[in-house]
């Protein structure tokens, strides 16, 4: 029996896709520069010093394993930045079937779900992240926001005070002033 050539390509395709995930090497232990970065972070002076140790974390956060989930990751965030959410889930999806072992794929690809007001989806990935990667700040705070999302408040304000343990300057930090979404209870005067 003859198959056409695209039912061959197609076939070939989806039998290759588990071998694919093998062939992602380890993604990059920044794990000493992260410490360094986060003791930086408790003793920064002003929200501009925070702010710098921030982006030096992403830096780490976003070196993927190799060159071509860098360009997954890339193409991903491309697309969300444009608003192009399904080019970007599918950057994603593709990242995390290729590198399940890198927390960013999972933290960008909850990003998207984030924007799109699919909170349970966000939350999802983001506790993948966070089995990848738990003192990711990003994962914590956008957890935070996640939670809110659902209307589940007390575990938001638990998440974005971990957050916070980590990074003191991060802009979530206002949803807990008073009259704020997640300000503490108990501070009645």
């Amino acid at each position: 029996m003859r198959y056409p050539p695209i039912a061959l390509t197609l076939s070939a395709s989806l039998l290759a896709a588990p071998l694919w995930a093998e062939t992602c090497p380890a993604p990059p232990d920044h794990s000493a520069a992260l410490d360094a970065l986060l003791e930086q972070m408790t003793e920064a002076r002003n929200e501009m010093a925070g702010r710098a140790l921030s982006n030096q974390m992403w830096e780490l956060w976003t070196d993927a394993p190799d060159e071509a989930a860098q360009a997954l990751l890339d193409r991903g965030m491309r697309a969300r930045s444009g608003y192009d959410f399904l080019g970007a889930i599918d950057a994603f999806d593709r990242l995390v079937e290729y590198c399940p072992d890198y927390a960013e794929g999972y933290n960008q690809r909850a990003f998207v779900y984030y924007l799109s007001h699919n909170f349970a989806a966000a939350l999802e990935d983001l506790d993948r992240t966070l089995e990848r990667s738990p003192r990711h700040v990003g994962a914590l705070s956008g957890k935070a926001l996640s939670l809110v999302g659902l209307g589940r408040l007390d575990e938001a304000r638990e998440a974005l005070n971990s957050a916070l343990a980590l990074n003191p300057w991060l802009s979530e930090r206002a949803l807990m002033a008073p009259g704020g979404p997640l300000e503490p209870k108990g501070k009645d005067i």
